[in-house]
């Protein structure tokens, strides 16, 4: 199934670009790159001005994700993608399995 803006906080996001458009930790704002890591609080990111992989809560956060297959721009907020990736993506299986 392709990732599209619909459908993404069940996908993968690790090797997406990210921008970080607000976060309670306001030194994060504007920082961008691509997700290398996910956790279930946290992405890790290599931030593409410095090439520093840097750590960012998910919970406080708002994420504007580039989808390469379709190029479209995705804002995402932290708390849709809160908790364990498997889990997340569990959660697209069990409803295209009910559809």
């Amino acid at each position: 199934m392709l990732r599209t803006k619909d459908n993404i906080v069940y996908h993968e996001i690790i090797g997406l670009k990210v921008k970080i458009l607000s976060h309670l930790d306001t030194s994060l704002v504007n920082r961008e790159g691509i997700v290398i890591d996910e956790s279930m609080n946290t992405l890790r990111i290599l931030e593409s001005k410095s090439g520093k992989v840097i750590r960012v809560l998910k919970k406080g956060g708002v994420f504007l994700f580039i989808i390469p297959e379709t190029g479209e721009e995705v804002v995402v907020d932290g708390m849709q993608i809160y908790g364990r990736p498997e889990d997340r993506l569990k959660k697209i299986r069990s409803t295209s399995v009910g559809r």
